[in-house]
């Protein structure tokens, strides 16, 4: 334990570096935030140096466990010092709050207990996105990207915090290297959006934000009305566009980029899923939405799935309009998409696709057995074979993924919130997709929600993000036996 604190001291010192980024935008809007962010950025250097100091006698290598309880300590630590300088910049802002707030940030969640954002600080703004974007590829990942300067082995946290049931094939010969390249991309593919949201009609600070939060599909906006405000179309397609890319797996991309060829794409069988489950939805909720009257004309019918589909099924959260308006079929089909559908190695939430493709094989391999006992038939995803250990992890994990959600439904029902908003709250926090429906749909957000009801939800957010073995598994008696 006191080896897993030297090091989550560390990450504290680290950590209060991001804070330079808004200490510099306050600078240069001349905000009035300078101040709070500096005080932030102070306490958070000064707490992660005095941990790693009382800790200090106790370093040693970590060991696999280790890995998932510093995962866990790291993201509840970093939201709560990422809370404070929302505290001390609106009086009104409770800590349960400026949690939520920052759990959905680093989670990539996008739901928001905050309004006015129009015209709140551009630092604030900018804080709020850079969280988005860090979480994107996760804390843990950047920070093994920077642990041999720290004098810590990084291959634990790794396994610990990288989502998907396939996580041990590696892109380069050693971790920090993988880490190192993956945030390469990241980062290019990012610059990319930023300039494509500039040529589309932004302005340069919120061209930043919003290529922070669409390709860490988080689904933050510096507007209340989200990506509707822009009321652009050619915003809404770049924006598209990077989200399904967010989507997919970003070693992928990796590949494709190193060997300059599309061939990786065409290969992986996860993004040939992902991309033709979402064609498919579009064409349908674009005709669904038409027959039912809700748009008189193709276009706008188009126009306005497109976006919201591609948002919520990549578990990004924008709104271009209010979908909760919609009949009710189409919503809960974005929303149920948003848990099954990104890619693993995405910055998306959910099971995961790969997770979807190793359940349809397991039906299919059981309806094969009923017709002929006999039968021997590998499990394939793409040209690749899983192994039993794999499908049977895959299956646990749905059990507990399932469970977790309805145990947390009926939490918030006892509460006394509505299903609709229960159900949805749930299943928005948990798959780290943001609006739901009822209270918390795209057209509100989550600033109604009781103090426990709020802290149920960050719990979702924090489950879903680090795909609830990592947490539940350090309540369990035997993490703690020697």
């Amino acid at each position: 334990m006191l080896a897993v604190l030297n090091v989550l001291g560390r990450l504290l010192a680290v950590f209060s570096l991001t804070y330079l980024a808004p200490i510099a935008c306050s600078l240069v809007f001349h905000d009035g935030m300078l101040w709070h962010f500096i005080d932030s950025m102070a306490i958070s250097a000064a707490g992660g140096v005095l941990l790693y100091m009382a800790t200090r006698r106790h370093y040693r290598e970590l060991k696999p466990r280790d890995g998932f309880l510093l995962v866990t300590l790291s993201w509840v630590l970093m939201s709560a010092i990422a809370a404070v300088p929302l505290m001390l910049s609106y009086d009104t802002m409770s800590f349960t709050d400026a949690f939520f707030e920052t759990m959905s940030g680093l989670t990539t969640t996008g739901a928001t207990v905050m309004t006015g954002l129009d015209h709140a600080p551009q630092s604030i703004n900018l804080w709020r996105h850079l969280l988005n974007w860090i979480g994107g590829m996760g804390i843990i990942v950047f920070a093994v990207a920077i642990l041999p300067l720290l004098g810590v082995g990084g291959m634990q946290l790794y396994k610990a915090e990288t989502p998907g049931p396939m996580k041990d094939s590696k892109l380069t010969a050693r971790i920090t290297d993988t880490a190192k390249a993956l945030y390469l991309v990241y980062v290019g593919m990012t610059a990319v959006c930023l300039l494509s949201l500039r040529l589309a009609g932004m302005d340069w600070f919120d061209a930043v934000c919003h290529s922070f939060s669409a390709m860490g599909l988080g689904g933050f906006s510096t507007r209340d009305a989200s990506v509707g405000a822009f009321d652009s179309v050619l915003i809404e397609v770049v924006l598209s566009f990077f989200m399904l890319l967010a989507g997919i797996n970003f070693a992928t991309h990796f590949l494709a980029v190193r060997r300059l060829s599309i061939g990786p794409y065409v290969r992986d069988a996860e993004a040939r899923a992902y991309l033709t489950i979402m064609l498919l939805a579009f064409v349908g909720l674009t005709i669904f939405l038409l027959a039912e009257g809700v748009y008189d004309d193709v276009g706008t019918s188009a126009r306005m799935v497109l976006f919201n589909l591609v948002s919520l099924g990549t578990g990004s959260g924008y709104a271009s309009t209010d979908f909760a308006q919609w009949p009710i079929f189409a919503p809960l089909l974005m929303l149920f998409l948003g848990g099954l559908i990104p890619c693993a190695g995405s910055t998306g939430g959910g099971i995961k696709m790969v997770r979807t493709l190793v359940l349809f094989g397991q039906s299919q391999r059981e309806i094969l057995k009923l017709i002929h006992p006999a039968a021997v038939r590998p499990l394939m995803i793409g040209r690749t074979a899983v192994s039993e250990h794999v499908a049977q992890s895959v299956l646990g994990f749905i059990f507990l993924y399932f469970m977790s959600a309805a145990l947390m439904v009926f939490a918030l029902l006892l509460t006394g919130l509505d299903f609709i908003t229960a159900f949805t709250a749930v299943i928005a926090c948990i798959n780290n997709i943001g609006p739901g429906l009822g209270e918390v749909g795209p057209a509100g957000n989550y600033q109604g929600l009781s103090g426990l009801q709020t802290w149920i939800c960050s719990f979702a957010m924090l489950l879903g993000r680090l795909e609830v073995f990592a947490v539940l598994v350090i309540f369990t008696p035997g993490f703690w036996r020697k």
